[in-house]
């Protein structure tokens, strides 16, 4: 876990620092955290079009190099222009972070998709929460000891990514070499919530906010012992496919400053973003496991996000300059964040499947497509012997990893559970299903999978 937790850890408290030197908008003509933002969008769009030939990207030195070398030269930029007064020095640092922030996200994404998916929300959590006190005994007023740590936190980033990477199981890698439909509704939602983000951004209390801060360690923080504690009594890969904890979510980002009071509004805002970012990474993990899509052609065009967070920021400017004031701003701009909600909430409805591929499909591999329909017809049939029997969300879990002919061993590594934990459900699952044996239980299946061959 040690490699996982400091390469997001350290990035993550790398761009905070980055972000904390940068002036404010209103010192320059052009916010540097937009210009940062913009760039960081735009190289996950352009690793994500060109990922047959790019990945995987751990596999090759130039991009480990060119992570490295933006992520230096931002930092190098920065504190230059600290140093000197010369802001302008910050467009470019913030043009280099975004870029080398970016691409170590993405490696990032590639050494965690062999994981299971209990691991991967696990470590995502873990080292998103220790970004922030990474970032917080890097800060210091004394100018060189922030210098040390803008640049030691890249080399040690990429240098555990790359450890993470290679101590990965390959056999569990997707194959990533298949023309597919991008997976629009999960990017689209999140698009959508990011602009509602970027409409609060400005008015959220100190404390709030999505990059290493109180926040975001409280979300993530519950969000691992929650399930370090609880995952063997519900399905996390059936949490992630449903559209009602998102939508929960999405509601939570609608401003309450008049019930619970703005501090605590801004927090319910960044937290609900923070978690709902983190339940859509898990469903494209998902199904980049599921489909055999590189997860970097996932990951990076989902990064556009941070194009429409602009815009809300941009948005929520022109608003105030209508010349709107007191409540009437308030209310208006209320207005605007509800109809947003309500239509990230519409466009999920429809997701009623557990097994939804939320608009992702393949489009050249005739084999492909026969492995697609054999698994949506297990899934049907796994949905028959739950609902049938009354098997519970573990247990539903566990019968359909048996069905896909999984082994003990890999279930455990899958579902990140004991030995005699397993054996339990199995036997349960015996016993509902009145079967005895793996084979009468592979019985079951037997049909769907002949009709599928």
């Amino acid at each position: 876990m040690i490699p996982y937790l400091f390469a997001l850890g350290c990035a993550r408290a790398w761009m905070t620092l980055t972000f904390a030197t940068l002036p404010s908008a209103a010192a320059i003509a052009i916010d540097p955290h937009a210009v940062f933002d913009c760039a960081y969008a735009l190289v996950g769009v352009a690793c994500s079009l060109a990922s047959r030939k790019l990945t995987p990207l751990q596999e090759r030195t130039m991009p480990k190099r060119l992570a490295l070398c933006a992520m230096t030269a931002s930092s190098l930029l920065v504190v230059l222009a600290n140093q000197t007064g010369f802001s302008f020095l910050n467009m470019g640092g913030a043009v280099f972070g975004g870029a080398g922030f970016c691409l170590v996200l993405l490696m990032y994404s590639e050494a965690l998709v062999p994981l299971s998916l209990v691991r991967i929300a696990l470590y995502t959590a873990a080292s998103r929460f220790v970004a922030v006190p990474i970032a917080w005994m890097c800060q210091s007023d004394d100018p060189w000891r922030t210098a040390f740590a803008l640049a030691i936190l890249p080399i040690v980033a990429i240098a555990c990514t790359r450890h993470a990477y290679a101590s990965a199981p390959a056999a569990n890698r997707p194959a990533g070499n298949c023309a597919f439909t991008i997976p629009w509704k999960p990017i689209a939602l999140l698009s959508l919530y990011a602009f509602v983000y970027g409409l609060r951004e400005a008015n959220l209390s100190m404390g709030a906010g999505i990059h290493s801060s109180l926040s975001t360690a409280i979300v993530m923080g519950v969000v691992f012992v929650s399930i370090y504690l609880f995952s063997d009594r519900f399905s996390l890969a059936a949490v992630c496919r449903s559209p009602l904890l998102l939508m929960a979510c999405g509601v939570l980002l609608i401003p309450t400053e008049g019930m619970v009071g703005s501090i605590s509004s801004g927090y319910l805002i960044s937290m609900s973003y923070t978690l709902v970012s983190l339940l859509l990474s898990l469903l494209l993990y998902d199904l980049s496991k599921r489909l055999g899509i590189a997860i970097v052609s996932l990951m990076g065009m989902i990064k556009v996000s941070a194009l429409f967070r602009v815009a809300g920021a941009w948005c929520a400017e022109a608003l105030s300059q209508l010349g709107l004031f007191g409540q009437t701003h308030n209310a208006a701009m209320i207005a605007v964040i509800v109809m947003m909600v309500l239509a990230g909430t519409l466009m999920l409805l429809p997701e009623k499947e557990i097994a939804s591929m939320w608009g992702a499909r393949h489009v050249d591999a005739k084999n492909l497509a026969g492995e697609l329909h054999r698994e949506e017809r297990i899934n049907e049939r796994c949905n028959e012997l739950t609902r049938t029997h009354k098997l519970s969300p573990r247990e539903d879990e566990v019968l359909r990893l048996l069905a896909r002919g999984n082994s003990n061993d890999a279930i455990e590594r899958e579902l990140f559970i004991a030995s005699g934990t397993l054996k339990a459900h199995i036997q349960r699952i015996y016993v509902k299903l009145d079967v005895h044996s793996r084979k009468q239980l592979d019985e079951l299946f037997s049909d769907v999978r002949t009709e599928s061959a």
